[in-house]
């Protein structure tokens, strides 16, 4: 194949400069495609030795050419676990999943949904809050953990039994359990778990020194009134403030009174910040930039442990689709009209998974297209409760003989079926949530916004095809190239790897350029570009 011929940096910045005319007179503008003229003066970005991901248009300053950003899906693989013992059931969910050294643990609700015709009988046993762990976070075990009794014997896996805990009611069916990185926080508080009240409703924070074990930090629900809770709650602690953060379910046109939270409108999300899980911040309602209203049921957020400064969740949609002739051949339309018999949403409410990042924990970019589709129609599947990722996702090795390490993320099946629910692993590449794409085609580029960095080589997270490549401009803020860093003197990278270093005719060290104000400007060819970092040499 021919490899296009390559314009002079003067060609090239004129080509841009007709590119950016071009598009303004076309009327052009859009969130993931927009061309915006270079701004020499613009306010300029402090990244240090940061990851940065193109999950959001904070670093972009324009695309030229086909290239975009692209949203990428997971990969289904096994089941990971089946909740089919007997104090679990078909309604088992809302799972919490995170690595404690050299072990996964995994936290959940057990609960069963016997579906009659009229009825939903959910009272075979209490809801209770289940633990399972794992050495690579593919294979999973219950340990027979002794400490609660259900039917009369502790052989079982239950951490937390829902019932009174001295002066509180706890609904231990909604679980959110978390290892706290707090660095203060003392060792008998290692691990937090955020269950519910329900009668007053609230929030109730628990510790814990070894994540089984479970005593109040309150004598009453925090956040009382504040919203409905019926979902997973969760809160967790953000180093990038310095406090933990909550978020939880309430719906929009909700009204508080003395006694209760009276709910209406839709299902959305709000937040608050707190010193100590004990005493909380004024809230606020989370916003999403250019989305429409849609009901969210779950959150799902955390920060990303490769990229801690961004906040990602994956929140459930819900939506009741009604009845209809694709409704009716979708699987399972026996057990769909006996759910509906008893509510009619039961039946024909449909649920998936999004993505959603933020930087500042309160305005949140949403990508509109599923990040998690319900999949190929199959007998456990298209049903409400179905596609719930559990908090959070993990870093496991792949399956994939000395490939890199990938992203594990767990998301619910079999909701209201068969003896059990049960979780399905997926699986995404390292920061490969949304990458910048280009095609074959045309000439392809991403500028960056002005940034400063620190660090001695420039780390890039791509993937191409065999004819494809990735070349990187290290530029002046007017745009004009740095002598040694231009275009034509960066060696073509390809291939597919979560960490190559960047080489130019005169090396790949940077370190003069640290602390200086730089753009980026990458060309791209049949490619995806997921990452990048300005650190040491040595991959990381």
């Amino acid at each position: 194949m021919t490899v296009p011929s390559r314009r002079s940096d003067l060609n090239r910045r004129l080509f841009l400069q007709r590119s950016i005319a071009a598009a303004a007179a076309a009327g052009l503008a859009g969130e993931q495609t927009a061309v915006n003229a270079a701004e020499p003066d613009a306010e300029v970005i402090d990244i240090g030795s940061r990851r940065e991901l193109f999950v959001d248009e904070y670093l972009i300053d324009r695309f030229t050419g086909n290239a975009t950003q692209r949203l990428h899906h997971p990969v289904p693989k096994e089941v990971a676990i089946v909740h089919d013992a007997p104090w679990e059931g078909t309604g088992s969910g809302y799972h919490s999943v995170f690595q404690d050294g050299d072990l996964y643990r995994m936290y959940y609700k057990a609960w069963h949904l016997e579906v009659g015709q009229g009825k939903l009988d959910t009272g075979r046993h209490p809801l209770f809050c289940c633990y399972a762990e794992s050495d690579d976070g593919i294979v999973w075990r219950k340990p027979m953990l002794g400490l609660h009794e259900f039917r009369g014997s502790k052989e079982n896996n239950i951490t937390m039994a829902s019932g009174q805990v001295g002066a509180l009611n706890v609904d231990a069916g909604h679980p959110a359990v978390f290892r706290d990185e707090n660095p203060d926080a003392p060792a008998d508080a290692r691990y937090k778990a955020i269950f519910r009240s329900s009668k007053p409703n609230g929030l109730l924070p628990f510790k814990s020194p070894d994540g089984l074990n479970w005593s109040p930090m309150t004598d009453a629900p925090v956040l009382h009134g504040l919203g409905a809770f019926d979902s997973q709650n969760l809160a967790f602690w953000d180093a990038n403030i310095g406090k933990y953060r909550a978020y939880w379910r309430i719906f929009t046109a909700g009204v508080t009174t003395d006694k209760e939270w009276k709910p209406g409108g839709i299902r959305a999300i709000r937040t608050s910040t707190s010193d100590d899980m004990i005493n909380w911040s004024p809230h606020t309602d989370v916003t999403y930039k250019d989305s429409p209203s849609q009901e969210l049921y779950t959150n799902q957020i955390k920060p990303y442990h490769r990229a801690p400064h961004i906040l990602m969740g994956f929140p459930a949609r819900y939506i009741d689709r009604g009845w209809s002739e694709s409704m009716n051949a979708l699987p399972a339309l026996k057990e769909r009209e006996l759910r509906a018999s008893s509510s009619p949403r039961y039946g024909t409410a449909v649920t998936d998974a999004m993505f959603m990042t933020s930087r500042n924990g309160t305005k949140f970019t949403r990508w509109n297209e599923a990040f998690l589709r319900p999949g190929i129609e199959r007998p456990d599947a298209w049903h409400y409760g179905h596609q719930y990722v559990g908090w959070h996702l993990v870093e496991t090795k792949s399956q994939l003989n000395g490939a890199a390490n990938e992203l594990s993320l767990y998301a619910t099946e079999s909701y209201w079926h068969g003896k059990g629910s049960a979780l399905r692993r997926y699986a995404l590449r390292l920061d490969g949530f949304v990458s910048v794409n280009a095609p074959d085609a045309g000439e392809n580029e991403l500028i960056t916004k002005p940034l400063t960095f620190t660090g001695s080589a420039l780390h890039l997270n791509f993937a191409t095809s065999a004819v494809g490549n990735v070349r990187v401009e290290l530029q002046n803020p007017d745009g004009t190239p740095i002598t040694g860093y231009g275009l034509d003197s960066c060696h073509d990278l390809f291939g597919d790897t979560v960490d190559r270093v960047v080489g130019w005719r005169g090396g790949q060290d940077v370190s003069d350029l640290s602390g200086k104000p730089v753009r980026l400007r990458i060309e791209l060819r049949d490619a995806d570009l997921y990452s990048f970092q300005f650190a040491s040499s040595r991959p990381n």
